[in-house]
């Protein structure tokens, strides 16, 4: 989700659930220690709660990267040991350090003893010719022997040997019954799913015994189909939101962060799928792709575009 799941994309998100724990893009350490920090970190209250993901190797560094995120307010600090592309492979981070699970419970020590938030573990179920019904329970147990109390496992390898981060998303095989194991194996130890899930029946059916799912692109090209979570996975009692209040508070957001020097298509870009396999989404798309990157483009671009869809659907 890197590039992706930035704090426009999150601010949009919480428009529409307010209960779902937000994650931000993995940032590395290194970039948090020494570059712009309020650019890399900085995020309104309104995304409450979020959690900062980072990525990295070494433990001393990742553990002041932690303590600068938990004094920006994150409310969890997590681990990336399950990213599959080529930069973070080569910087020896992401998925690379499951193979080193011995590093990954130094660095979880490391983060732990700089902040007071929780620290969690994302990861793979495990790495190129690893047996994963091996080696992850070894992975989970070496690691939480360090106290980590909370996985978040996606359920695919990661091939880092001739296949594309795009590649790693769609060829590994899903596993989710190896994940449902190691929750009954490793039982005093929170562990939510990861990887393939696209609609929310299916967050349901999957993830029976276990303590979470952690949705990624599936909310990014669909947001809306996620409208219903609040209610259905956290009992709320008030109605779910619908897409013209999801309109009205994003035409808000923006016209407030443009007070303050943003331009409108790093907003418009992140909701695309507000209106996906809704009658007039390709009119959504082409008035803010089109109009939202103009010099001077503001709120109205997003009012434009949503009356053109509510006239789609015959003013509805």
């Amino acid at each position: 989700m890197m590039d992706w799941s930035d704090r426009h994309f999150r601010a949009f998100i919480r428009l529409i659930t307010r209960r779902s724990l937000l994650y931000s893009e993995m940032v590395t350490s290194a970039a948090i220690v020494h570059g712009d920090k309020e650019r890399l970190l900085g995020f309104s209250p309104l995304e409450h709660p979020v959690a900062l993901q980072l990525g990295g190797s070494d433990p001393v560094q990742l553990a002041e990267a932690a303590r600068i995120g938990e004094d920006f307010g994150y409310c969890e600090i997590n681990l990336n040991v399950g990213c599959p592309s080529d930069r973070v492979k080569s910087g020896h981070f992401g998925a690379v350090l499951m193979l080193d699970p011995e590093l990954v419970a130094r660095i979880f020590t490391a983060i732990r003893d700089a902040v007071t938030v929780p620290v969690t573990i994302k990861c793979r179920i495990g790495v190129d010719e690893q047996v994963a019904e091996e080696t992850l329970p070894k992975f989970l147990q070496t690691v939480s022997d360090a106290g980590c109390r909370k996985f978040i496992i996606h359920a695919r390898k990661a091939w880092l040997k001739g296949l594309s981060p795009k590649q790693n998303r769609e060829i590994p095989p899903l596993d989710y019954p190896l994940v449902r194991q190691m929750k009954q194996d490793f039982a005093d130890l929170s562990i939510s799913l990861n990887g393939g899930l696209e609609t929310i029946g299916q967050v349901i059916s999957e993830s029976r015994g276990l303590d979470g799912v952690m949705v990624g692109r599936a909310a990014y090209h669909d947001p809306f189909e996620w409208s219903q979570v609040d209610q259905i996975i956290f009992n709320e009692e008030f109605a779910p939101v619908s897409r013209k209040q999801v309109v009205e508070g994003l035409i808000e957001y923006a016209a407030l962060e443009q007070e303050n020097g943003t331009r409108l298509h790093d907003i418009t870009r992140h909701v695309m799928g507000l209106f996906y396999r809704q009658p007039g989404a390709r009119n959504w798309r082409r008035i803010l792709s089109e109009e939202g990157v103009k010099p001077g483009a503001d709120w109205r671009v997003i009012a434009k575009a949503a009356a053109e869809v509510m006239a789609s659907q015959g003013g509805s």
